[in-house]
Order: structure tokens, then C-alpha cells, then sequence
């Protein structure tokens, strides 16, 4: 009888239910992109024209045994590849996300408003013009991305920058970029030309330990940066009026971001060249995996893996020619930036 009396226990609340749905499917896109990673980096490591076993490649890489054949296949050419595609295909994404999820349009994506093509514009007139390679290159396109990206910003200043002041100014010198390119292209030399081509078209071909290391050196500094300063990209979100009455400078903080952001950007490009819509096809991919369920940085670097290494694979082992990854990521990209276009142009939609 006193059990009957006794209260029933509170329903639990519509809202801590749909924080813990949240949370839960955010665990679950996580996990499903990081074993995709692994999975793609043992693939990588172990296929090709001869195959490895996923223990030579550990006997290899971790351990450091002398294995016949791996040691030089996986020890020398696979394995910086393999680790070179990841490390950009995340610079990619993260970078790609930020400018999307900061300006709110799709179309900010580096790729887009001209920032890689500040980049790739520097490069090839440091290799065609300059006669520079290797490491040289890398500094002047990383140091020509931060003074493009900031180009941009000033040119769309006016009493504050709009997402989409910013993507037309960023289309409009990256098309002026692009033609810096096509005469430097026709004042090269045949190997300088050739070098430059490749260079451009985004790939993974010339990976190797030497240049590994300062990708990852960088990356080691700059994503834990960027998921700092990005505590106050939600608020960004809001508007620059709501975020100042939240207490945040909106100016500042979005300068902030744009830099760590463009960083990031710039050093993936550096070392591989722009891979085509990486940066642009990431964040809105997370984005539809998540359906909200928290930050995007995250989940958008490890597409960005994923594309590049999934897209490495395809256009290495599964097409009748071998194709540098740009062009594998460049037939995905360009389908899906026609549809957002029309999609945008019909509902403004937002990431």
C-alpha cells in the first residue's frame, strides 16, 4: 500500500536527454572516423604492388627491425606518404571548417576565396622564376598564404567583415592569383614547368621523412593552438553584436582563428600542394555526419584525413592510370560545389 502512495520518480528532462542523445552520437561519428583513419593508414602501408602484412609494417615503423623488402618499401616510401596525407588531409579540414563555421557560408572555404592559391601563386613563381625547391618553397607559401589571407581580410573590412563580402573579395584575387600562375607557367623552363605542374595538382609522390618532420612539428603547435582560440567560435557564431554583449571581441577573436587557421592551411599546402576541396568538402561532411552534436574541428580534420588517404588509394590502385590525389579530390569536389551553389542560390543555406 505504501508503495502505491509513493511519488513516481521524475521523468527525465527533454532536455539532459537530448544533451546525452547528442553527446552519444558524437561519440559514435568520433570513433567511426578514427578507426576509417587506421584503417586507411594500414591499407596504405600494406597495399600496393606487393603486399605487406600489417605486422611487418608494425616491425617496420615501430620497432624498427630490418624487414626484406618492407624496410625499404614501407620504411622509405610508404610510410611517409601514408603519414603526410594524413597529417595534411587534417591541417585541410580544420582550416577548412574554421572559415566555413566563422563566416557562416559554405563557399569560405580556403580553396575557394583564394588563400590556397595565394600559396600555390608564391610557390610556383619561387620554383619557375626563382629556380627555389624543397624547403624554400614550403617557406614562401606558407609566408605568402598569411599575407594573402590578411589581403583579403583588410579588402573586406568595412566596419566589421561579412561572410560573404569576404568570399567575393577572396574569389576576386584568387582569380587575379591564378593568372600570376599562368604567366609564371609560361616563362618556365620544361623541368621548372614540370616541377611546378606537380606541384600544383596536389600530391603525395614526393613525401618523405625530410619533410615530415616539419609538417608534423608544425601541427604539433598549431591544432592545439586552434582548438584554443576556437573556445570562442560558437559565440562567433551568434553575431558580432551577441557576441559582444557575451563579453567577447569579436574582431579579435575572429583574427585570431583566421590566422591559426591560415597557418594550418598553408603548411599542409607547402608540403603537398593544394589538394583540391579538401578543405572545402570536410566541414560540411562532419557537419551532416554530427547533425549538431557539438564542435566541428575535430570531426572536419578527420575527414579531411580520410578524403586524403582514401583518395590517395583510388587514384593510386584503382583507376586504370595512376593520378595524383588533386585529381581524385578535384572529381569529387567540383560535382558537390555545383549543387551547393544552386542549393545556396535557392534556400541560403548555411553550413
Amino acid at each position: 500500500m505504501s508503495a502505491a502512495l509513493a511519488p513516481a520518480a521524475p521523468a527525465a528532462s527533454p532536455v539532459a536527454a537530448g544533451r546525452r542523445r547528442r553527446a552519444r552520437r558524437r561519440r559514435l561519428v568520433v570513433t567511426g572516423l578514427v578507426m576509417t583513419v587506421l584503417a586507411l593508414v594500414v591499407v596504405g602501408l600494406c597495399v600496393g604492388e606487393r603486399l605487406y602484412s600489417p605486422v611487418d609494417a608494425v616491425r617496420v615503423l615501430l620497432l624498427g627491425e630490418q624487414v626484406p623488402g618492407a624496410s625499404f618499401t614501407i620504411g622509405t616510401l610508404r610510410g611517409p606518404r601514408v603519414l603526410t596525407g594524413l597529417l595534411a588531409g587534417v591541417a585541410f579540414g580544420m582550416g577548412g571548417a574554421v572559415f566555413q563555421t566563422m563566416l557562416r557560408n559554405p563557399l569560405a572555404s580556403p580553396d575557394i576565396i583564394g588563400v590556397s592559391a595565394g600559396a600555390s601563386a608564391a610557390a610556383v613563381v619561387a620554383i619557375t622564376l626563382l629556380g627555389a625547391s624543397g624547403s624554400g618553397v614550403s617557406v614562401v607559401a606558407v609566408v605568402s598564404g598569411l599575407l594573402v589571407a590578411g589581403l583579403i581580410y583588410a579588402l573586406s573590412w568595412r566596419r566589421g567583415v561579412q561572410g560573404a563580402r569576404l568570399v567575393l573579395i577572396g574569389i576576386a584575387v584568387g582569380a587575379m592569383l591564378e593568372s600570376v600562375i599562368s604567366y609564371a607557367m609560361t616563362r618556365a623552363g620544361i623541368y621548372d614547368a614540370n616541377e611546378a605542374l606537380r606541384w600544383l595538382t596536389g600530391s603525395l609522390n614526393s613525401a618523405f621523412w625530410a619533410d615530415l618532420g616539419p609538417l608534423a612539428a608544425a601541427m604539433a603547435v598549431l591544432v592545439p593552438l586552434l582548438l584554443v582560440v576556437a573556445r570562442r567560435l560558437p559565440v562567433l557564431q551568434l553575431g558580432d553584436e551577441a557576441a559582444a554583449g557575451l563579453g567577447v571581441r569579436p574582431d579579435r577573436a575572429r583574427l585570431a582563428l583566421l590566422l591559426v587557421a591560415v597557418a594550418l592551411v598553408s603548411v599542409g599546402t607547402a608540403t603537398t600542394g593544394p589538394i583540391a576541396f579538401v578543405a572545402f568538402l570536410s566541414g560540411p561532411i562532419a557537419h551532416r555526419l554530427l547533425r549538431g552534436a557539438g564542435g566541428l574541428l575535430v570531426p572536419a580534420g578527420l575527414v579531411g584525413a580520410v578524403l586524403v588517404l582514401a583518395g590517395d588509394l583510388v587514384g593510386q590502385h584503382l583507376l586504370v592510370a595512376r593520378f595524383p590525389v588533386g585529381v581524385v579530390t578535384g572529381v569529387l569536389g567540383a560535382p558537390y560545389l555545383l549543387w551547393l551553389l544552386a542549393r545556396t542560390n535557392r534556400s541560403g543555406g548555411r553550413l
